[in-house]
């Protein structure tokens, strides 16, 4: 409305045009322009890559709390587009991180963000499961994993159930199978005191809690979300 005596050039027409019809089959916004906004940064995105959730900022947020000005090792299980961990290392300047995924195109996404960010210093990213690493001991482990129940994931919107990639999405027969995982390998590659970090689904609280407390973590603290369910659960392991 403050441009209406510019002069639009046909190839700008033809995008958009592109655009909105890409649009109108439920594409997202995010897949269409390749980029969403995360902690105030710009991340490339993809087919390969989940989409970044504000839900997710509130763990960052937390964490970033929790650690302030401290000089930790994180891991990110699932990173996709590298989103939370160089999120986090943005802003814990002394830290130091790895990203696990298993898809060979999210961990070239998260490789890119790392470069525009200027954090490859920082961060490395492995194209591998989480379940073959050894060797090493994490001060945080962060993890936001595939946890829908497999039936609810036809109720899914278009826009998700159509574009986003369905790897980082079932959470198999009961939503748990990949949180169940990620918390066993945590008993083994945590520090004492060290702290795990899941984003979970809505009305899983429960059944995650008992996990988590049936394999040595103690629940510190959970983070609802803007419709305040429980989303986010964050453990210290005893």
């Amino acid at each position: 409305m403050i441009n209406l005596e510019q002069k639009v050039n046909n190839e700008n027409v033809s995008v958009f045009k592109k655009y909105l019809n890409r649009r109108s089959k439920n594409e997202p916004i995010a897949y269409i322009l390749n980029e969403k906004e995360f902690w105030c940064k710009k991340f490339e995105i993809n087919k390969h890559t989940l989409i970044p959730r504000p839900e997710t900022e509130l763990l960052v947020e937390e964490l970033i709390k929790i650690f302030d000005k401290k000089k930790i090792s994180i891991l990110d299980i699932g990173t996709g587009s590298g989103c939370i961990i160089l999120s986090l290392l943005s802003s814990l300047e002394k830290s130091l991180g790895i990203g696990v995924d298993i898809s060979k195109g999210a961990i070239l996404i998260a490789k890119k963000n790392a470069k525009k960010l200027k954090l490859l210093e920082r961060v490395k990213f492995l194209n591998k499961p989480f379940e073959g690493l050894f060797n090493k001991k994490f001060d945080l482990i962060v993890s936001n994993p595939p946890y829908i129940d497999k039936k609810d994931m036809k109720n899914l919107s278009e826009d998700i159930k159509k574009y986003e990639p369905r790897i980082a999405l079932d959470g198999g027969n009961d939503g748990l199978d990949l949180i169940k995982k990620v918390i066993y390998k945590s008993n083994e590659i945590l520090k004492i005191n060290g702290l795990l970090a899941l984003e979970i689904g809505n009305e899983q609280i429960k059944k995650v809690s008992k996990i988590l407390i049936d394999n040595n973590f103690r629940v510190k603290k959970i983070i609802k979300d803007y419709k305040l369910n429980v989303r986010c659960v964050i453990a210290s392991y005893r």
